[in-house]
């Protein structure tokens, strides 16, 4: 397994896996291709697990302005055949370190609370409850994790 930092060659790959997340978790609010772009400008950043030649999961991150020092994690998907072999954890991780070598001092996220395994893994690793801090209508838990 291979995570790396994806570039801007790497945007249609990115968005197709993002649209079979949105598709698994039943988002009813997507970005466009050139609304998802946005990860690969302004300071965000997009990271896809590789297996062999499949992407099989991903990770991204934007500045969250509204919040000082803060980031929000989104779109942390990995397909269900390789789940539980660690994937996600490196993908978190490797965000992490880059939201440090950021200086950010928050990671932010959204998620619903149907996704009782998203939940649990995100407060696995340091994720507190906290306020609502989007306006996302989705979004029924929200969390964030000092760095």
């Amino acid at each position: 397994m291979k995570v790396f930092m994806a570039g801007p060659s790497d945007l249609h790959n990115a968005y197709a896996i993002v649209e079979e997340y949105c598709d698994e978790i039943d988002a009813a609010i997507r970005d466009d291709l050139t609304a998802f772009g946005k990860y690969f400008a302004d300071d965000g950043a997009f990271w896809l697990a590789k297996v062999e030649e499949e992407i099989v999961g991903c990770i991204g991150m934007r500045p969250l302005p509204q919040v000082d020092q803060a980031c929000e994690v989104k779109r942390l998907y990995v397909r269900e055949h390789f789940r539980g072999k660690g994937i996600a954890e490196q993908l978190l991780k490797e965000l992490h370190c880059y939201a440090k070598s950021r200086m950010y001092q928050w990671c932010y996220l959204d998620t619903k609370d149907d996704l009782r395994a998203a939940i649990k893994f995100y407060a696995r690793h340091g994720y507190e409850h906290c306020d609502r801090y989007n306006d996302n209508p989705q979004a029924t838990i929200f969390m964030r994790l000092k760095l």
